[in-house]
């Protein structure tokens, strides 16, 4: 196990001051390799240090500008800050330099998703699923993107995906609720927002559908 595995894992530890170390050593005994300035970048945007993280990215990209996973930090970087143009234009660039990994896919596609840029999420977010089918986050939000772009019915096959893998999302009954909704099955959809609320009682999106489908019957 090399240097930077070994600050990997202690990072899983949240032992970041050993891992600070090691990944420091790294790069004194291997200044021209970016992956040290890509994984201490990691550790800083990890602990919330933004601003030299960002430097450590952009220092492995002056190093080797075909470092995907540096562009995939900055992509991460500017998510948190909330640029999302600039975000996208950064997993872009690690996708386009081979980072073939769900988490780059759906990353971009949340940051249309961010954008209200649902259309332009979805393919992206499809990509993500189809890398790892049984992520239900990445399904559920492709499912959200699907349904507000008006795709119900591809909308509603993907959330009954996410409740066979969590029987119990709150969040996808009620996304199916209100599909149910927008096709005239107030009945259908009264049950799913109660299903929702059984399984979480503060769901306020969920109490409102309710009372929709309630008026809706009567």
């Amino acid at each position: 196990m090399n240097k930077i595995e070994k600050a990997v894992n202690l990072m899983k530890e949240n032992k970041y001051e050993e891992a600070a170390n090691l990944f420091n050593t790294y790069i004194e005994e291997n200044p021209n390799d970016p992956l040290g300035f890509v994984n201490f970048g990691n550790l800083l945007l990890h602990i919330n240090d933004l601003e030299h993280a960002e430097n450590f990215f952009h220092k492995a990209i002056e190093l080797d500008v075909t470092t995907a996973t540096a562009y995939y930090g900055l992509g991460n970087l500017y998510y948190e800050q909330e640029d999302f143009p600039k975000a996208q234009k950064n997993f872009l660039a690690a996708i386009k330099n081979g980072l073939e990994e769900a988490d780059v896919y759906f990353m971009l596609g949340m940051s249309h998703q961010s954008q209200q840029q649902f259309k332009l999420a979805i393919p992206y977010l499809l990509r993500a699923k189809e890398i790892n089918p049984n992520d239900q986050e990445v399904l559920f939000q492709y499912g959200l993107a699907l349904a507000q772009s008006e795709l119900l019915s591809e909308a509603k096959e993907v959330f009954n995906e996410v409740l066979q893998i969590d029987s119990e999302h709150s969040d996808a009954l009620y996304n199916l609720g209100v599909i149910a909704l927008f096709e005239d099955d107030a009945t259908k959809a009264l049950d799913l927002f109660d299903q929702a609320l059984q399984l979480d009682p503060n769901h306020v999106l969920a109490a409102n559908g309710k009372r929709v489908a309630e008026e809706g019957i009567n």
